[in-house]
C-alpha cells in the first residue's frame, strides 16, 4: 500500500512555519509513514536553511512537474509555488507580502486537496495581522477550508493526548459569542466531534459540553439562560440520537485530571474556554483540525512566533503530529 501524500502549507515567510517545514522534511520516521511535500518558496526555504543550520531540501518539484507527476511522487518534496521574493523581506516582520504569499500556499493545497493530488493538508501558521494587510478577511485556516471546499457544516477541533476540545464559535470577540450560539450550530459541533472521535479512537466517545456562564449558568441565576434556551436543547437532541453526552458542565470544574479521564471530547462555546487549559496541557503536541472538509485538514496548534522566528529556536513537533493526524485521517 502507497503512503498518503500530506501537502504541508509553509504559512507565513516571515514566521516559524520554514523553519519547522525544514525540520518535518529531515525527519526521517515520518517520512516512514506518509511522504510530506511542502507547498511553499524553495529559495527561502534554502535561506532559512542556511540561516538556522538545517538541511536544505533535497527535492524541489515545479508546478510544471507536479502537474505531470503528483501521484508518484515518493520522497519528501517543496513544490515550489512562485511568485514570491525570497531575498527581500525581514523574517519576524509583518508584512502584507507575506501575508499574501502565506495565503497562496493554503490556496494551491486547497486546489491539489480537492483534484484529489494529495490525501490530506496540514498547515504551518499564519498571521492575521499579516493577511489583513494583504486585503485578507479570513479570520484563519479554519474559514479558509470550510468555504473554498463548499463545506455545509464546518468546526474547529484540538487533538492530544490529554484532551480533545471541538469549538462552537471561533475566531470572534466575546461581544459575539452569544449572538453566534444557536442550538442547532451546538448539535451540528456534537455530532461532528463524535464521528471523528470514533472513527480515530474506535470507540463510541463520551462527549462533555462546557455551559458558557460561570457554573454553567446556576439555573438562570448567571447570564440569560443561554444554557437553558440554547445548550441544553442541543445536549437533548444529541442524546435522542444515541450520543453518550453529559452537560453543560461549569467551565471552572471541568477539566480537572478525574473529569478529563472520563470524557473522550470536550464540547466548548469560545475560543479562550477550550485553548487555555488545552494549551497549558499541550502546547507543543497539539494538533488543529477542521471537521466536516472533503478531504482531512489538520494544522499546528501555535501562531507564527516571529519573535523567534528563523532564529533556530522553534519547536516543530505540532507540525509532525498535526501530519501524522492528517495520514491517519486520510487511511
Amino acid at each position: 500500500m502507497s503512503k498518503p501524500i500530506i501537502a504541508v502549507t509553509m504559512g507565513d515567510p516571515a514566521g516559524v512555519g520554514p523553519e519547522i517545514c525544514l525540520q518535518l522534511l529531515a525527519n526521517e520516521a515520518l517520512c516512514e509513514v506518509c511522504t510530506p511535500v511542502v507547498f511553499g518558496d524553495a529559495r527561502l526555504l534554502s535561506r532559512c536553511a542556511r540561516q538556522t543550520n538545517l538541511p536544505a531540501p533535497k527535492r524541489i518539484i515545479s508546478e510544471i512537474e507536479w502537474a505531470e507527476k503528483c501521484g508518484s511522487i515518493d520522497e519528501p518534496s517543496v513544490l515550489d509555488v512562485f511568485g514570491f521574493d525570497a531575498e527581500g523581506f525581514t523574517p519576524g516582520s509583518v508584512s502584507a507580502k507575506t501575508g499574501a504569499a502565506g495565503f497562496r500556499y493554503v490556496e494551491k493545497s486547497i486546489e491539489a486537496a480537492l483534484a484529489k493530488q494529495v490525501s490530506a493538508v496540514a498547515t504551518a501558521p499564519l498571521n492575521k495581522e499579516a493577511l489583513h494587510a494583504a486585503g485578507i478577511r479570513y479570520p484563519g485556516h479554519t474559514e479558509m477550508f470550510a468555504e473554498k471546499m463548499q463545506a455545509a457544516r464546518s468546526c474547529m477541533t484540538f487533538y492530544s493526548a490529554e484532551m480533545i476540545c471541538s469549538l462552537a464559535t471561533v475566531h470572534i470577540g466575546y461581544q459575539d459569542v452569544v449572538p453566534a450560539l444557536t442550538t442547532v450550530r451546538i448539535l451540528d459541533v456534537i455530532e461532528l466531534t463524535a464521528e471523528s472521535v470514533q472513527r480515530i479512537r474506535g470507540k463510541k466517545p463520551k462527549i462533555a459540553v462546557i455551559g458558557l456562564n460561570p457554573h454553567a449558568g446556576e439555573h438562570g441565576l448567571f447570564g440569560n439562560q443561554e444554557e437553558e434556551k440554547i445548550i441544553i436543547p442541543a445536549i437533548e437532541a444529541a442524546r435522542a440520537k444515541g450520543i453518550t453526552i453529559e452537560g453543560p458542565l461549569p467551565p471552572d470544574t471541568a477539566f480537572i485530571p478525574a473529569k478529563r479521564r472520563q470524557v473522550d471530547a470536550y464540547i466548548c462555546m469560545y475560543h479562550d474556554q477550550a485553548l487555555i487549559p488545552l494549551k497549558m496541557l499541550a502546547f507543543d503536541s497539539a494538533v488543529n483540525t477542521t471537521l466536516g472538509l472533503p478531504v482531512p485538514r489538520t494544522s499546528v496548534d501555535h501562531g507564527t512566533a516571529c519573535d523567534i522566528a528563523w532564529q533556530g529556536k522553534a519547536n516543530g513537533n505540532s507540525l509532525v503530529e498535526a501530519v501524522l493526524l492528517a495520514a491517519e485521517m486520510a487511511s
